[in-house]
C-alpha cells in the first residue's frame, strides 16, 4: 500500500519508495568503496542507508535495502572481492546487528508516522468541527440578530463592579438611536435616553433587582436624539460567579411602541363603544355573543354577564331566527349590511324596531371570525313615520275633497244630467201607460233608458266616492292607461265648461305598475285642474289639454300633462312644487307638494318644464312591474 511522508499528507508513489532503498544502497555502495581497510567502517555506510529507507519509505523498501546491503558488502567488499561467498560468523552477527537496529529504527519510524497521522486527522478533525461550530455561532448569531430586529428587541450586559455596559447587540444600538460606529455607550449615556419622568424610577427597579437577586421587569419610555418617543419593555436578570457574587446584570429591551398605541387606540375605541348611545354587539359566526355594550343592556335590559356566551337568538323573535341565521351567511361570505331595519325583542318580551349595520370581523390573517353589529332604536322614529303617513293621508284626503269642491258645479252637472234624463223617460212612460191600449213596447224602451241614466249616475257616485272616501293606501297591479281614462271622464264637464279640448295620447301594450290607485289618480286628477285653472285664466288662444303615457328607459312608464295656458316663470319652476308655495289667490300651495310626495313614495319622480312656445308641462316616470304574473296582487304596504 502507498506510504504517507510524514512531512506531507500526500501519499508517497511505490516506486518511489523502493526507489530510495536502491538509492540509498547505491549511496552506501560509494561510501564503503573509501573505507576499504575498516570491515566495521565499511558496513555503516549501510547501516544508514537501511535506517533511511526505513524512515523514509516504509519497512517493505527497508527489507529491500537489507537485502541488497548484505548482496552488495558480500560481493563488493568481503574476500575474496567481485564474487559470492560465505559470510563468517563475525560479519554475520554484525549484519544481524545492523538488521534489527534497521527493523528497530523501522519500527520507531512507523510508530511515529502513525502518532503523526492521527495526530494530523485528529487536528483535521478539530479545525472541521471549529469551522463548524464557528458557522454554526454565527448562524446562530445572525437568526439572534434578526429576531431581535423582527421583534424589535435588543440585549446588553452591564458589569455591576465597574458599572460599565460591556455588551450591546445591534437591535440595542438602533432602539436607543447610538450609532455602532462609536462603539459600546456607557451606562450613564444610556440612563440620558430614558425620559426624565422615568430615569430613577429605572434605576430604583434596577439596583433593587441586583440587591435582592431578582428577575426585573418595567415599562418605560426612551427619547430619542431627535425627539421620537418610544415604549420600550426591560426585563433582566443578574448574573453570580462560582462565589455566587453578582457580577453582570444581562437585560433585554423589546420596543412596544406600537403595542401601547394600539392600546391606547383600543381603550378609547372601548370607552367610545362604551359611552355610544348605539347598542354595539360582536358576535362569532355561530351567533354567539363576544361583547355586549352599555347601550346594549340598557336597551335590551340584559346585563353583559348575562348575555355573552349565548346565543344572539336571545333577542331576535322566534318568527326572525331564519332572518339572523341569513344575516351571519351574508357576514360569512364578507358582505355588510347598512341600515338594516328590523325587530328585536327586550328581555321583558316587548319589541323594538332597530336599524343594524353588520359588519364582518376578521383576524390579522384577514379570515373573517365574527361580526360587529351596531343597533340603532327606531322605535320613536317608525312611531313619527307612522304619524306622518296618517297625517299626509289625511291631508291628501283633504286635498282630493277640496279638488272634487272645485269641481262641484261640473260633478252637479254630470250627475243632474242622468238625472233628468231619467225623469224625462219617466214621464213619457207614464204617458205611454196611459193611452189606450198602453203602448207597452215604447214604456218597455222608456224604462231601459231610465236603468241606463241611473247606472251612468252611480257610476259617477262611484267615482266621486272613490276619489272623497278615507281609507289606507293599497299597493296593487295597475294599468295606468285605465287610471287615466276614468279621470278624463271624471273631469270632462268641467273642460267642456272651460272651452278646453282635451287629447289623451296613451301607448299601447305599457307594462302595470305597482301602486295604489286612489292616490295615483289623485296625482292626475291634480295636474289636471291645475292645468284647467292656469287655462281658464288665459284670454287668447286656443285652450288645449294634452295627457300621455309611454315607456320610459330604464324599466318605467312615464305620464304627461301638458297645457296651452300661460305657462311658469323660471323662477316659479325652482318652487312650484315646495309646500305652501302658491301663485293662486286663495289657494294653500299643497297640491303639488302632495303630488310629489305620493309620487316619490311609489319610487318615482315628477318635475315641471315649460311647454314652448306657451304652457306648462308636468311629467311623471314610475317602475314598471317586470314580472307581473307573481307581483299582481292586493296588498297592504309594508
Amino acid at each position: 500500500m502507498a506510504h504517507r511522508d510524514p512531512s506531507s499528507p500526500t501519499p508517497m508513489p511505490t516506486i518511489l519508495r523502493y526507489g530510495i532503498a536502491v538509492l540509498s544502497v547505491a549511496i552506501a555502495i560509494g561510501l564503503g568503496s573509501f573505507l576499504q581497510r575498516h570491515v566495521e567502517i565499511k558496513l555503516t555506510p549501510f547501516l544508514f542507508a537501511v535506517a533511511a529507507t526505513v524512515w523514509y519509505a516504509g519497512t517493505g523498501p527497508g527489507v529491500l535495502a537489507i537485502v541488497l546491503s548484505v548482496l552488495s558488502l558480500n560481493y563488493f567488499f568481503l574476500r575474496p572481492f567481485f564474487f559470492f561467498s560465505p559470510i563468517s560468523d563475525a560479519d554475520l552477527v554484525y549484519l544481524t546487528f545492523c538488521t534489527i537496529c534497521a527493523l528497530a529504527v523501522g519500527w520507531v519510524s512507523d510508530v511515529r508516522r502513525r502518532a503523526e497521522q492521527e495526530l494530523r486527522q485528529a487536528r483535521e478533525e478539530l479545525e472541521a468541527k471549529v469551522v463548524e461550530r464557528t458557522a454554526s455561532l454565527q448562524r446562530s448569531e445572525g437568526y439572534l440578530a434578526e429576531a431581535q430586529s423582527l421583534s424589535h428587541t435588543g440585549s446588553w450586559v452591564l458589569n455591576i463592579a465597574a458599572r460599565e455596559t460591556i455588551h450591546w447587540s445591534q437591535e440595542t444600538y438602533r432602539l436607543y438611536g447610538f450609532d455602532p460606529e462609536e462603539g459600546i455607550p456607557p451606562f450613564e449615556a444610556l440612563l440620558q435616553r430614558i425620559h426624565p419622568e422615568d430615569r430613577g424610577r429605572f434605576v430604583d427597579d434596577l439596583e433593587t433587582a441586583i440587591r435582592e437577586r431578582a428577575n426585573h421587569e418595567m415599562i418605560f419610555r426612551a427619547v430619542l436624539p431627535d425627539g421620537t418617543l418610544k415604549y420600550i419593555l426591560g426585563i433582566g436578570h443578574p448574573v453570580f460567579n462560582a462565589s455566587g457574587d453578582v457580577v453582570e446584570f444581562v437585560a433585554a429591551a423589546m420596543d412596544i411602541t406600537e403595542r401601547k398605541r394600539a392600546e391606547v387606540v383600543g381603550q378609547r375605541l372601548a370607552a367610545i363603544v362604551d359611552s355610544s348611545e348605539d347598542a354595539i354587539i360582536s358576535k362569532d359566526l355561530n351567533g354567539t355573543i363576544e361583547s355586549w355594550n352599555g347601550a346594549a343592556e340598557r336597551l335590551f335590559g340584559y346585563q353583559a354577564s348575562e348575555v355573552i356566551g349565548k346565543s344572539i337568538l336571545i333577542i331576535v323573535p322566534p318568527d326572525r331566527h331564519d332572518e339572523e341565521l341569513g344575516i351571519l351567511k351574508r357576514i360569512g361570505r364578507g358582505e355588510l349590511i347598512k341600515h338594516y331595519e328590523t325587530v328585536r325583542m327586550r328581555e321583558d318580551g316587548s319589541l323594538l324596531d332597530l336599524s343594524l349595520t353588520v359588519s364582518p370581523l376578521r383576524d390579522a390573517a384577514g379570515r373573517i371570525i365574527g361580526a360587529s353589529k351596531i343597533a340603532r332604536d327606531i322605535t320613536e322614529r317608525k312611531r313619527a313615520e307612522a304619524a306622518l303617513r296618517d297625517m299626509q293621508m289625511e291631508l291628501a284626503h283633504a286635498n282630493r275633497v277640496a279638488t272634487i269642491g272645485q269641481l262641484s258645479a261640473s260633478i252637479t252637472h254630470e250627475v243632474k244630467q242622468p238625472i233628468a234624463t231619467a225623469v224625462t223617460y219617466a214621464r213619457a212612460a207614464l204617458r205611454f201607460l196611459a193611452r189606450r191600449p198602453p203602448e207597452l213596447e215604447e214604456v218597455r224602451e222608456a224604462l231601459e233608458a231610465i236603468v241606463e241614466a241611473g247606472h251612468r249616475t252611480g257610476e259617477v257616485v262611484d267615482r266621486i266616492r272613490g276619489l272623497i272616501k278615507k281609507a289606507p293606501p293599497r299597493q296593487e297591479c295597475l294599468d295606468i292607461n285605465a287610471g287615466i281614462r276614468e279621470v278624463i271622464e271624471f273631469t270632462r264637464g268641467e273642460l267642456v265648461k272651460n272651452g278646453i279640448s282635451i287629447q289623451a295620447d296613451l301607448a299601447d301594450g305599457l307594462p302595470l305598475i305597482e301602486g295604489d290607485r286612489v292616490q295615483l289618480q289623485q296625482v292626475i286628477l291634480n295636474l289636471i285642474v291645475n292645468a284647467i285653472e292656469a287655462m281658464s285664466g288665459a284670454s287668447d288662444g286656443t285652450r288645449e289639454l294634452l295627457v300621455s303615457s309611454r315607456k320610459a328607459e330604464p324599466g318605467r312608464v312615464l305620464v304627461g300633462v301638458r297645457d296651452s295656458g300661460p305657462g311658469l316663470a323660471p323662477e316659479t319652476l325652482d318652487h312650484v312644487f315646495d309646500a305652501f308655495y302658491t301663485t293662486k289667490p286663495g289657494g294653500l300651495g299643497m297640491g303639488l307638494s302632495i303630488c310629489r310626495s305620493i309620487i316619490e313614495a311609489h319610487s318615482g319622480r315628477l318635475w315641471a318644464s315649460a311647454n314652448l312656445p306657451r304652457g306648462a308641462s308636468f311629467q311623471f316616470a314610475l317602475p314598471a312591474i317586470a314580472n307581473t304574473a307573481s307581483l299582481c296582487c292586493t296588498r297592504e304596504p309594508s
